[in-house]
């Protein structure tokens, strides 16, 4: 029996990257999926993807904006009217927003990258646990950063919502560890998707992305990027039952970096 086998995983961010990447994982081991992403259209290439490789995945698709509560209330709520259930749930959806030092930060670019990143995580644990607390079970992984861990430098918005993240997955998980439920936190480094293609085009332009990325890696012991099926791995581990006493850890993924002096 794989790990997931009769579980029901909701994962926000579903439509690319990392999101897609634990679903095509979590197919893989017979999990039901809730998918949700405000892209309808990455939404629809997803589920065809994961149908394509494991054609007997049970999946619902949700398009819904995480910074909207209700439409959070909506997704939880479809969820548990198609399924009966929550077991597990990713909470992934977010971005990057532009990179600028401090001073030149611009305070609506601050306030929407805050909006995702961190209140969008918030909406989704708060309804989301009121169905496991109600369980009696559940496992949650929310997606932080190395940059919710450490300063990366010109991505204030980012960096604070991040750490808040972190902030929320500990509290969270001391509150609910008492009711069967597991929280943590994963921290990504750099990972090749389409966001982190987008901030090394940031970084140094259309035509020199790729380079930018060669000097991006060097200072990483391992000097690579990560993969996308990497996060699979391990959230993957970090929702199933194997990991029901990891409480409140957040779990870097970066090639050994933030250890790095």
């Amino acid at each position: 029996m794989k790990r997931f086998s009769d579980k029901v995983v909701i994962i926000t961010g579903a439509g690319s990257g990392l999101g897609e990447a634990v679903a095509l994982q979590l197919a893989k081991e017979e999990a039901k999926l809730s998918l949700v992403d405000l892209n309808e259209e990455g939404l629809k290439q997803a589920k065809a993807k994961i149908q394509e490789q494991f054609p007997q995945t049970e999946i619902t698709t949700i398009v819904a904006n995480v910074v909207n509560e209700e439409e959070v209330k909506k997704y939880v709520n479809e969820t548990v009217n198609v399924y009966g259930k929550i077991d597990g749930f990713f909470n992934n959806a977010g971005i990057e927003g532009k990179q600028n030092l401090t001073e030149d930060y611009g305070s609506d670019e601050f306030g929407k990258v805050v909006d995702i990143n961190l209140n969008g995580v918030f909406y989704g644990m708060k309804h989301v646990l009121k169905v496991m607390k109600e369980q009696g079970y559940g496992s949650i992984v929310n997606t932080a950063s190395v940059g919710g861990i450490r300063g990366v430098g010109n991505q204030s918005g980012y960096a604070a919502s991040k750490h808040g993240v972190v902030g929320l997955t500990r509290n969270s998980a001391i509150e609910y560890g008492q009711y069967g439920i597991s929280i943590k936190a994963i921290a990504p480094g750099a990972i090749m998707t389409s966001m982190v293609v987008g901030s090394l085009k940031q970084i140094g332009g259309e035509d020199g992305w790729e380079e930018a990325g060669k000097a991006f890696v060097e200072p990483n012991p391992m000097k690579r990027f990560g993969k996308p099926e990497e996060i699979g791995y391990l959230v993957a581990f970090l929702l199933s039952d194997q990991a029901d006493f990891i409480n409140a850890a957040v779990v870097p993924i970066d090639g050994g970096q933030s250890y790095k002096y």
